[in-house]
């Protein structure tokens, strides 16, 4: 964010934050004086409130510690540092968040857009080892570019007009997303309900062993699992299937990771990250502070199954891949639960496809129980999941059929991801040429943008002055005594 002097386009001005803005550092205030009533002012403290361009109100506060007033911009200064909002009225904000006012007649909307031009650039400069902030030392040390006052107004016209259109190819290929997630839950329900391959059944009913038979064998070795009952009385499975609790499915008991620090050179341990895509991606590691004989337990081998504890968005927890190609040894850590399969019983590649189709993400969701803003699940949980059960063959014979069509699919959805991330990055390159004086001309009758700042100094100055002068002493009238 540090400019050099020669490269100020015609104009502008090289200063700090607040030579052209008021901050004002959040504060929380006693929990006592939160109430969802409408009493008081409307309470943000981070980004959990932050709507597009708005924060959603869900509380308010009768004795604020520390007020916004309705223009400024909102910047999140702890867990996560960076995004920004706009308060469209006078509200408090908690320690999670600074206010920043715009000063010498600057709108709220150029300021607004000024903070997200350096959101990427200081969204890794926080400090802390249980929540990352920046405070206000660091946020008036910032260095700024500063066009003159009717270029700043140009700028913003011209960044909302370019959003405007680079919005709307964002919703078309949100549009697409959506549109593609409704289809790939509609070929997994006609999957797992059995349509995908009735006609198989019936050209192979001589060959099959009933599924039935297979929970009959699994509830010979194990005396503790009980009938699986459907999870909903819309799905009908076929006579030849089953409802089988994963607990029945299983070759070890399901496991949690470990929570290792980092150590350089030490034994490696996956990232919750690695949880993406459609198989564990074992690149998503890091080296941990503990060595091959601490991480035996917990390597990941071929055809394990792993799944999210928790995550902030209920549509996430539990979100599982398998584990293919494993080619080193790497463990897992405590932020995921193993699924180790009896392959007698259930093909891995049959669980990878149904376990994130509706039939289980309603079983999940409906589990998940949220603590301080997160959804987690637990190991009972897992247990007690049903799958709808064919037998292995006809397993087999779904993961065939699916898989192409999985592939086209997920095909599909990474284009439409990166062309959204194209959409970002293009939108990064409009604010970044914007605030180096390369998105609109320059003028030369515009009042140079110093001008403007000595205006500002000059009103603080004065504004400091009347708030510093001493109030004159009331004069007090000496009681006549009563004749």
């Amino acid at each position: 964010m540090m400019r050099e002097q020669e490269q100020l386009p015609q104009g502008w001005a090289l200063c700090n934050l607040p030579d052209f803005v008021h901050l004002e550092m959040g504060q929380s205030p006693p929990s006592t004086t939160y109430n969802h009533e409408g009493i008081g002012l409307p309470f943000f403290q981070g980004k959990a409130e932050f709507g597009e361009l708005y924060p959603k109100i869900d509380k308010y506060c009768s004795e604020p510690k520390k007020i916004a007033k309705a223009g400024a911009t909102l910047l999140t200064v702890r867990a996560p540092v960076g995004p920004t909002n706009l308060a469209k009225v006078d509200c408090c904000i908690g320690r999670g968040l600074a206010g920043i006012h715009p000063l010498g007649k600057i709108e709220s909307k150029f300021i607004l857009l000024l903070m997200k031009s350096i959101e990427h650039d200081i969204s890794g400069k926080g400090t802390g080892s249980t929540f990352k902030a920046i405070n206000k030392t660091f946020l008036e040390e910032l260095v700024f570019l500063l066009p003159p006052l009717n270029e700043q107004r140009r700028i913003v016209a011209k960044i909302e007009a370019l959003f405007s259109e680079l919005d709307k190819g964002v919703e078309s290929l949100k549009t697409a997303r959506e549109q593609l997630n409704t289809y790939r839950q509609a070929v997994l329900k006609h999957a797992f309900e059995g349509k995908l391959t009735e006609q198989w059944r019936q050209d192979n009913k001589d060959k099959l062993e009933p599924a039935e038979k297979l929970l009959a064998r699994i509830k010979a070795e194990r005396d503790d699992i009980n009938d699986g009952k459907p999870i909903s009385e819309s799905i009908a499975l076929p006579n030849e299937w089953v409802w089988g609790p994963v607990s029945a499915l299983l070759a070890a008991p399901l496991s949690n990771g470990r929570s290792v620090k980092d150590r350089p050179g030490g034994f490696p341990v996956l990232r919750l990250t690695a949880l993406k895509g459609t198989t564990l991606d074992l690149d998503e590691h890091k080296e941990g502070d503990w060595d091959s004989q601490e991480a035996q337990k917990y390597l990941v081998t071929e055809g394990d199954f792993f799944l999210a504890r928790g995550n902030g968005s209920k549509s996430l927890v539990g979100n599982g891949v398998l584990a293919k190609n494993v080619n080193f040894e790497v463990a897992f850590p405590d932020t995921m639960i193993r699924i180790r399969l009896n392959c007698d019983y259930v093909d891995p590649d049959y669980l990878a496809l149904i376990w994130n189709s509706r039939v289980l993400r309603e079983q999940i969701e409906a589990a998940a129980r949220t603590t301080a803003g997160i959804y987690k699940i637990n190991q009972r949980h897992v247990s007690s999941f049903l799958l709808p059960l064919p037998s292995l063959s006809e397993q087999a014979e779904i993961v065939q059929r699916l898989e192409p069509a999985m592939s086209a699919i997920n095909r599909i959805a990474d284009d439409i991801d990166f062309n959204l991330q194209k959409s970002e990055a293009l939108r990064q390159s409009i604010l970044k040429k914007a605030f180096s004086g390369q998105l609109v001309p320059q003028d030369p009758s515009d009042e140079p943008a110093s001008v403007l700042l000595e205006r500002i100094r000059a009103e603080n100055a004065a504004l400091a002055k009347t708030k510093a002068k001493p109030r004159a002493k009331k004069k007090t009238r000496k009681r006549k005594s009563a004749a």
